[in-house]
């Protein structure tokens, strides 16, 4: 009799990097862009500097996730295949055509908040007035705005289901295989949104108001994530779920699992807790940290559950890729990213956004809510 053990096996990881940036962008956009949508639909001024800053935070980061997932694609000139293929069992093929719905109503929505203001600098005596002029189309009212955000919401609803669906129903890795996973990827991007605009508020804006209002929200959608962890641990601890039972045994017995844990309550706990005692003048600090957090998940997520084995026991060792693939990769996106925010605010009258004009030089009626 010959036993052959099998102690370990070195491989690269099948969801590159390119992965983790591209379900942490796309799940910002679209929870900041919900986040924005009341206030431009429901005429709620009030809310009008909080939706600005989300509606800037959705619209780059909306751009740049595309392109990261074409990057993940290994062939991104094959992406064609998703339409002259599809699958209507696929949750990847229904993302094939939620992804662009979403990002051009995005980019349309946008448009055509901005429309007005487009117009009012194409009037102006410069030299450049005519590109402005070109934009706006020749006109500035904007009544469309509803219709075209009610239609990208639903657009954005569909792509927090598919990217949460497309990891859960794969059953050959327990740790993805559970039902809450994609509660836990929207939570953790609105998480990320709200970090996104805290940080962008103190580098843009200064307003106090604003900033312990990011904050609250901030502190309840900590909360919410802290809450949707807690139930996953009590049902795969009480085996009311077998899943998640089955998804805490695959990684209980590992000590680096256990420091992941304790880094993934820190970094939900310790922005809880400075946005809850100091809302005020701590906006870097808790932007930074919420942003931290909904990355850390999803790299845990995504890369830490390659490491599981299949079948087997300890851990594989899987080897981040080089170049263009890895670390690269990651900083690249973000570079890409803050090179839209640079010309978005640089280039759009970002600070005029406002309600939907219904005729030339006359804004909706505006309420509280």
């Amino acid at each position: 009799m010959e036993i052959h053990e099998l102690v370990g096996a070195v491989h690269d990881a099948a969801w590159l990097p390119w992965a983790v940036q591209y379900f942490f962008l796309i799940a910002i956009s679209t929870t900041a862009f919900l986040m924005a949508l009341p206030a431009f639909v429901l005429a709620n001024e009030d809310g009008l500097p909080r939706a600005r800053l989300a509606l800037m935070v959705a619209v780059t980061t909306g751009i740049t996730a595309p392109i990261a997932l074409l990057a993940d694609l290994h062939q991104p000139f094959r992406f064609w295949e998703f339409y002259a293929y599809t699958h209507t069992t696929s949750w990847m093929a229904w993302g094939a055509w939620i992804v662009p719905a979403y990002v051009g109503g995005l980019v349309a929505f946008a448009w055509a908040l901005h429309r007005p203001a487009l117009h009012a600098m194409g009037q102006e005596n410069w030299r450049f007035a005519w590109i402005f002029r070109w934009l706006a189309l020749g006109g500035e009212t904007n009544w469309f705005v509803i219709p075209l955000g009610l239609i990208t919401g639903a657009a954005a609803l569909g792509i927090l289901t598919y990217t949460g669906m497309e990891v859960m129903i794969v059953r050959a890795r327990p740790l993805w295989n559970t039902p809450l996973l994609p509660l836990q990827f929207a939570a953790t991007g609105f998480v990320g949104a709200l970090g996104m605009m805290l940080v962008l508020e103190r580098a843009l804006d200064h307003s106090d108001r604003l900033e312990v209002r990011l904050n609250r929200h901030l502190i309840f959608a900590l909360a919410v994530v802290a809450g949707l962890g807690a139930i996953w641990f009590t049902l795969a601890r009480s085996g009311l779920s077998p899943a998640h039972t089955e998804a805490l045994a695959s990684v209980a017995g590992f000590g680096v699992w256990r420091m992941i844990a304790v880094w993934g309550g820190l970094a939900i706990a310790v922005p809880f807790m400075i946005a809850l005692i100091q809302p005020v003048h701590t906006g870097w600090l808790t932007g930074l940290l919420a942003i931290h957090a909904a990355w850390m998940f999803r790299w845990t997520v995504f890369m830490g559950g390659q490491a599981v084995p299949k079948v087997g026991s300890g851990l594989y060792d899987a080897l981040m890729p080089t170049g263009l693939a890895g670390l690269l990769g990651v900083i690249g996106t973000f570079g890409l990213w803050l090179f839209l925010l640079i010309a978005y605010t640089t280039f759009m009258p970002w600070t005029e956004a406002g309600l939907p004009r219904r005729s030339p030089g006359a804004q909706r009626p505006a309420r509280s809510i």
